[in-house]
């Protein structure tokens, strides 16, 4: 495995919210209870998952029993909460087993990782553990606006045949609509939205919902994501398995670009392209483009198998 590449500087190191310093270590005991239901409802879900890792395959294997079905086609570009909570589609996947013997490429983490490296730490917060995170939670309450987005990552261990790396945690964040970060913009310093961590299931799958990301200047749409090897891992910046990111497609960004809120996001795509982009660049995002399904109207949903 390649070696991971250093955290790029950022902002003075901010003071976690003394109502935080619980962080992950308290939320184990509620995902231990439901990484014992995860199991039992994904029982037979396993060989399906595997079978789903074919070029234009499905899976929904990351999608909740309890989960609806696909969003209507009439939905708005900035839907409320109630219906971000319900677009949820399965996902489809990007890279067969066949091709899973190559690792996913390591990527610098950025400046606004929020993981203790480079200034604030969410891992330290109790409630970082969350499918969504649309909103801030713990003292913070603003929510993110933009398109619905719900995406998958099928963590796959490359030493052993890639089998599904089940127990695997997964710490996922990214940029709003106008390209800012929670905890580090002026304005969102006390906000962490768009920030959360999930274990992976049997079948090794972590599904996030989200909102589309904007794009920002000289960068190309994307997710940041770090894989650690358990829950207990996560608590410790540093002790991780695999820095990377996730890219979105041309199609997508242009299709939800177009709606109301995304403006800025216009302009930037005009000055970036997947090729020209320092992290994408060197392979053109080969194994790292998410297959995307959805529309503006009614979300997005995108998939990427992360070999390990």
């Amino acid at each position: 495995m390649t070696s991971l590449p250093p955290h790029e500087s950022g902002p003075e190191e901010q003071r976690p919210h003394p109502n935080h310093d619980r962080g992950l270590e308290f939320d184990l005991s509620t995902m231990l209870s439901r990484r014992s239901l995860g199991l039992f409802l994904g029982a037979g879900g396993a060989a399906a998952a595997l079978a789903a890792c074919t070029p234009g395959g499905s899976s929904p294997a990351g999608r909740p029993a309890s989960s609806a079905a696909a969003p209507s086609a009439t939905a708005s570009a900035s839907p409320s909460a109630a219906t971000r909570a319900s677009a949820t589609p399965s996902p489809t996947l990007t890279r067969a087993i066949a091709e899973c013997g190559v690792e996913i490429p390591q990527e610098t983490a950025g400046p606004f990782p929020g993981d203790g490296s480079n200034g604030p730490n969410v891992l330290e917060a109790s409630g970082v553990v969350r499918r969504d995170i649309t909103s801030s939670f713990g003292s913070a309450s603003a929510t993110a606006e933009g398109v619905p987005l719900t995406f998958t990552l099928t963590l796959l261990d490359n030493a052993n045949g890639c089998t599904p790396m089940a127990g695997a945690a997964v710490y996922a964040w990214h940029c709003d609509r106008d390209g800012q970060y929670s905890l580090y913009d002026s304005s969102l310093t006390n906000e962490n939205y768009l920030r959360g961590v999930q274990e992976a299931d049997s079948n090794g799958q972590v599904t996030f919902t989200s909102i589309f990301s904007g794009a920002y200047s000289g960068r190309w749409p994307h997710i940041h994501f770090e894989v650690f090897e358990s829950m207990n891992n996560a608590a410790a910046a540093g002790q991780v398995l695999a820095v990377s990111q996730i890219a979105l497609t041309q199609a997508a960004c242009d299709d939800v670009y177009a709606t109301a809120g995304y403006e800025r996001s216009v302009t930037n795509m005009l000055r970036t392209t997947l090729q020209s982009y320092n992290v994408f660049g060197d392979d053109g995002g080969i194994y790292q483009l998410a297959t995307m399904a959805g529309s503006a109207a009614a979300g997005y949903t995108a998939g990427l198998n992360v070999t390990i």
